[in-house]
């Protein structure tokens, strides 16, 4: 299953049928009305003729319930995780804590084939497409398949409907990574190595690996909040102007 975070997380205001639902999130419609008798999904909205109606919150909900299942999660645990999460997330609140619980996994490269590149994406991929990824730097060639993130791989088909060019794409990756590190660098400094300073290894590996979830849901939290504020300036000065 490969849900669309951008999808998820603006369904463009319109609603969904069970059928709609089903195919834009990549599952059945039997795993969607699964998921809705253990609680994993809210109940959709009764419209005429008692159509249920979803919507991007449903979308979202989908797209964190495949990434806890790609971490490996049973369907307890993820029931678990879900009813843990504060009552009236938006989608894209929801969006962000799949970006955390995608965080967690190791960066994999993988060498593909165009077929299983297209599969990966969750959905068919054009030749101009394909070239766009790695123009991105998303997909590199290698004779006659392909070498991958399959978690970057996600990101860089959500880019394929955003009108950026690919020169654009990458100026922000470069920015994001030597920011990122930056903050990176001094968390790591802050937050671990002068608490562990006399801690054995074993704790020390323990408790990095309870805070990385933390930190980087606050690096998120902090980004995001801050990423609004800016346009929230940049549209009242082109608003004033």
């Amino acid at each position: 299953m490969t849900t669309s975070d951008t999808e998820a997380a603006d369904a463009g205001g319109q609603t969904l049928t069970i059928d709609e639902l089903a195919a834009r999130a990549g599952v059945t419609v039997r795993t969607v009305r699964f998921y809705g008798t253990k609680g994993l999904l809210p109940p959709p909205v009764i419209g005429p003729r008692r159509v249920g109606r979803y919507d991007g919150e449903h979308l979202a909900r989908l797209a964190l319930i495949e990434e806890l299942q790609h971490q490996g999660m049973t369907l307890a645990a993820i029931e678990r995780y879900l009813k843990r999460l504060p009552d009236g997330l938006s989608p894209h609140d929801l969006a962000l804590h799949r970006a955390v619980v995608a965080s967690w996994a190791p960066e994999t490269v993988e060498r593909v084939t165009r077929e299983e590149l297209g599969r990966r994406a969750g959905r068919p991929l054009t030749d101009e497409e394909v070239e766009r990824l790695a123009a991105m730097d998303v997909v590199v060639p290698d004779g006659d398949a392909y070498r991958v993130d399959v978690g970057l791989l996600r990101l860089g088909v959500e880019l394929l409907d955003v009108p950026f060019s690919p020169e654009t794409v990458l100026a922000a990756r470069t920015a994001l990574l030597e920011h990122s590190r930056a903050a990176a660098r001094d968390l790591s400094r802050l937050l671990l190595r002068d608490a562990v300073a006399e801690r054995e290894a074993p704790e020390v590996r323990s408790l990095s690996a309870h805070m990385h979830p933390l930190v980087v849901q606050a690096l998120l939290t902090t980004f995001q909040r801050s990423l609004r504020e800016e346009l929230r300036e940049w549209l009242d000065k082109e608003a004033g102007e």
